[in-house]
């Protein structure tokens, strides 16, 4: 962790926005394990068991991905970084900038699905887990929307500048939808936990 933070903060432009959004999330991961680890094995929520220990497989699994996620990030920017420091005169030059965009735009585009993921195990989770980790389903549901809020900013910054504008406006779209789907379910689960817990 120490390690991330301290490159995080340094001048080099990796990891950036889209490296800490998939940190984010993947804190929200691990407070979404933590909150089923929390409940598996309790009689008063006998119901949700067999679910609970589905969600404990498919989170460790999310959380690896996420993680990976970082590492992502930063290797789908060094081309665009190459890319940036060619003369203009370079033989086909709008080529290869095009495409570094939009392989800079795609790798924050399938974190982003990465991070949506957790969408539907935390709304389950609101609701499944134990009532004693209640405010970390919570907490796991704040750090979503900021991990889905920072990681689109980084898809759209690469297709503000490609000139297919189609296929720009197209990618925009697709995420915009994501997002605003996660963030206000998100703020659904966030506030009947905070209003429940006053």
């Amino acid at each position: 962790m120490k390690e991330f933070l301290d490159a995080l903060s340094s001048k080099e432009p990796t990891p950036g926005g889209g490296g800490a959004s998939a940190l984010v999330a993947a804190v929200s991961c691990s407070l979404c394990s933590m909150v089923a680890n929390l409940t598996t094995g309790k009689k008063k929520y006998a119901q949700y068991q067999e679910k609970i220990e589905e969600y404990l497989d498919i989170l460790a699994q999310k959380n690896a991905v996420l993680q990976n996620d970082i590492k992502k990030d930063a290797e789908a920017f060094a081309p665009l970084a190459a890319a940036y420091s060619l003369d203009k005169n370079t033989e086909n030059y709008e080529q290869i900038m095009e495409k570094a965009l939009l392989d800079a735009a795609t790798a924050p585009k399938e974190i982003l699905e990465d991070i949506y993921s957790l969408v539907a195990v935390i709304e389950d989770l609101a609701v499944m887990g134990s009532r004693l980790a209640i405010s970390d389903v919570a907490v796991a549901a704040t750090c979503l929307i900021a991990a889905l809020q920072g990681c689109v900013l980084n898809v759209y910054i690469n297709t503000k500048s490609m000139k297919n504008r189609e296929v720009a406006a197209e990618m925009n779209a697709y995420v915009s939808k994501i997002v605003e789907d996660g963030v206000s379910r998100m703020n659904v689960v966030y506030k009947n936990i905070d209003e429940s817990l006053r």
